[in-house]
């Protein structure tokens, strides 16, 4: 044993490094957010709680019953039950979401032909039962009308949903396009 071992044996200088420390953390603020209080804003495009696009034009829900959102679900949360009406067009009776099952992937969001399923930034939800977190149509609606109505809704479909029409143009080439003049 060394003579530097043997002071520091005896004086417990590890100890008092460790204690110095303590205080000073004692002293400064502390970082943790007090969470009623003090609630952290949403991101844009983070993945919160579930929605069914309300067409503006008709008031009505976008989705058509392709049940793609259903089939691309790795969880398989979402329950899709549609009919035939007099016209012999596609009707949802029933879009159910099991939230509790959901693993927020937003697979469904993307499959979704048409962008009637979208994930709100809403994030801050809880409940008793199992009840509350089993959303039925009329309540994903609500969902839009409540935290994605109006320019919020529009703003979300501008951004994050794709494809888009300009995706698919024809990009220019400037080699291509001076050898097709020569």
């Amino acid at each position: 044993m060394t003579a530097n071992e043997f002071i520091k044996k005896i004086f417990f200088i590890e100890i008092l490094k460790g204690l110095a420390l303590t205080f000073k953390h004692m002293v400064t603020p502390a970082v943790t957010r007090q969470y009623p209080t003090e609630k952290r804003e949403p991101f844009q495009g983070s993945r919160g709680l579930h929605a069914l696009v309300r067409n503006p034009a008709t008031g009505r829900e976008k989705c058509v019953g392709c049940g793609l959102c259903a089939a691309m679900c790795p969880s398989q949360c979402i329950h899709i039950y549609t009919s035939e009406d007099e016209s012999h067009k596609k009707v949802v009776d029933q879009y159910e979401i099991e939230v509790l099952r959901c693993v927020f992937c937003a697979l469904c969001v993307d499959a979704c032909p048409y962008g009637a399923v979208v994930l709100t930034p809403h994030f801050e939800y809880s409940g008793y039962t199992r009840d509350e977190f089993y959303y039925t149509k009329e309540r994903l609606l609500e969902n839009w009308d409540k935290f994605m109505a109006g320019d919020n809704g529009e703003t979300y479909l501008e951004k994050f949903w794709r494809p888009k029409s300009a995706d698919f143009g024809i990009p220019a080439i400037p080699q291509a396009e001076e050898k097709i003049k020569q």
